[in-house]
């Protein structure tokens, strides 16, 4: 079981947007380009980096996806701040 992940997410206040970023990702597009591009969380100016976090640190629908969900895949998820598209990295 992995106690610690390192991801990478974009929010966004709209689903639709949200969609049309994992397109946008999905044809090649770079991760880092996007989140400094459309995220309003702070971590957007740094390409979206959350750097590496503990299990249990983030809201519990962000949490569930970086420890359950497919690794390097984006998964869209919402939570109280927005709407996430977030991209798990790695889990140790």
């Amino acid at each position: 079981m992995a106690h610690t992940a390192s991801a990478l997410h974009i929010l966004v206040k709209h689903k639709e947007q949200a969609e049309d970023i994992i397109k946008q990702l999905n044809k090649g597009a770079k991760f880092h380009v996007l989140a400094k591009k459309y995220s309003s969380c702070p971590s957007g100016k740094k390409g979206g980096s959350l750097g590496e976090f503990r299990k249990g640190t983030m809201v519990p629908q962000f949490d569930k996806v970086v420890f359950t969900k497919e690794v390097l895949t984006p998964h869209l998820v919402k939570t109280k701040f927005g709407w996430h598209v977030i991209k798990t990295l790695y889990r140790t």
